[in-house]
């Protein structure tokens, strides 16, 4: 089955609405009213069955139409109304439209339903991340690595909330165990990752020079210069220790990494 949990990305929110199975909500101050959606699909069919919308709905969030993929979810759950799955798969629509309060509701229901989900207690953590709630998203985070020890993300998503609390040792040993897992985690997101979401470009340069280290301490050495010179770009202040760490000790042999402290990137302004 298809893992259905969140990774911490920042990424332009879309604002999407449903024109169906719409369930009764009072009007948030947070939502902005953009007139009726435009149909771009049929309606979900009254005969299809329970895994054949779900089926759909996985089909149109990932063509990211999402109040046509909560229509047919919604539609799912009117034949099968104590579905983890789709509880946990409507409050990732939810997450990525950044509806946190309406994500939060469905998140708790699949966890309610199923208390070893762990993509949905992840999911949830991710709302309260989202919220600046890092204490939280740690419990939760995990609780997910309690039950599954062996997802990438979730590891990755504790070690950026460590990384928001400024507990940079625990989110060091995160990363480490995220990197362990799947090296090209943190490749997929780049910069539209983790460091977008620090405050201040101290805290991401810090968070750059890390991940430098970690890459530097598995033998990738591509990945550990492209971190290593955004840490530069950042103004990380200790750049000298790049010359001390023992992580960097093959790194310092590469003639690309020469290469890169003879030029030393200038930091780039806010």
């Amino acid at each position: 089955m298809r893992r259905q949990a969140v990774f911490l990305v920042v990424v332009p929110f879309l604002i999407a609405f449903s024109n169906s199975y719409a369930l009764p909500q009072a009007p948030s101050p947070d939502r902005v009213q953009v007139g009726p959606p435009v149909r771009r699909v049929e309606p979900p069919s009254p005969t299809a069955s329970p895994e054949e919308l779900e089926m759909r709905g996985d089909e149109l969030r990932g063509e990211k139409a999402y109040a046509d993929a909560m229509d047919y979810f919604r539609a799912a759950l009117v034949k099968n109304p104590s579905s983890p799955p789709v509880y946990n798969k409507m409050g990732i629509v939810e997450l990525q439209t950044f509806h946190l309060k309406e994500a939060k509701k469905y998140f708790e229901r699949a966890i309610k339903l199923k208390r070893d989900f762990a993509d949905a207690h992840n999911n949830l953590a991710v709302v309260y991340y989202e919220q600046k709630k890092y204490g939280k998203a740690i419990k939760l985070y995990t609780k997910a690595i309690d039950i599954d020890q062996n997802s990438a993300s979730y590891f990755s998503n504790l070690g950026a909330a460590y990384f928001s609390k400024k507990e940079f040792e625990n989110a060091t040993l995160a990363y480490t165990h995220a990197i362990q897992l799947d090296p090209d985690i943190f490749e997929r997101t780049s910069r539209t990752g983790v460091a977008a979401q620090l405050p201040s470009p101290e805290d991401r340069a810090r968070y750059n020079y890390t991940m430098a280290k970690l890459y530097a301490k598995i033998g990738l050495t591509e990945r550990s210069l492209q971190f290593l010179r955004r840490a530069m770009e950042d103004g990380y202040k200790d750049i000298r220790m790049v010359y001390k760490d023992a992580e960097f000790s093959s790194l310092r042999k590469d003639p690309r990494f020469a290469e890169l402290m003879a030029t030393r990137p200038p930091a780039i302004p806010e």
